[in-house]
C-alpha cells in the first residue's frame, strides 16, 4: 500500500472538503486521464485496487502514472470507547481529492482500451470520475 515513509506529525485534523482542484487538473504525462468529479477521501487501498484493475485491463501494454498520493493520516478510536481520553490511533492513509483532479494517467494504448481500463478503475473509487484525453483538451 502507498504511505509516506515519514511524516512531521502522526495525527492530523480532518480539514474542510470544499473547493475544487487548481493544481493537478490537466494531463501532464499521458494521453488519457481519469478526472474526479466530486470531493472525497481516497484511501491507499482504493488507489491500489484501481491501479491493479487498470494494469490488468491493458495487459501490461502501456504506461500508467498515479497522480495522487495518500499522505493524510486517519485516526480512529476503538469500538465502545467513552468520550475523551484524546485522539485515536492512526488507522490508515487517505488522499484528499477535489473535483477536477487527475487521479491516473495512461499512454501507449488505443482509446478503446484506455476507456475500458479507466472505467474499471473508476468502479474501484468512491467518487464519480470521467475519462479525459489530450484530443479533448484536458
Amino acid at each position: 500500500m502507498l504511505m509516506p515513509k515519514k511524516v512531521k506529525y502522526r495525527k492530523q485534523q480532518r480539514g474542510r472538503r470544499a473547493g475544487k482542484a487548481w493544481r493537478g487538473s490537466t494531463l501532464s504525462f499521458g494521453d488519457y486521464g481519469l478526472k474526479a468529479l466530486r470531493v472525497a477521501w481516497v484511501t491507499d487501498r482504493q488507489i491500489e485496487a484501481a491501479r491493479v484493475a487498470m494494469t490488468r485491463s491493458i495487459k501490461r501494454g502501456g504506461k500508467i502514472w498515479i497522480r495522487v498520493f495518500p499522505d493524510k493520516p486517519i485516526t480512529k478510536k476503538p469500538q465502545e470507547t467513552r468520550m475523551g481520553k484524546g485522539k485515536g490511533a492512526p488507522e490508515g492513509w487517505v488522499c484528499v481529492v477535489r473535483p477536477g483532479k487527475i487521479l491516473f494517467e495512461m499512454e501507449g494504448v488505443d482509446a478503446a482500451t484506455a476507456s475500458a481500463a479507466m472505467k474499471l478503475a473508476a468502479q474501484k473509487l468512491p467518487i464519480p470520475c470521467k475519462m479525459v484525453s489530450r484530443e479533448q483538451g484536458g
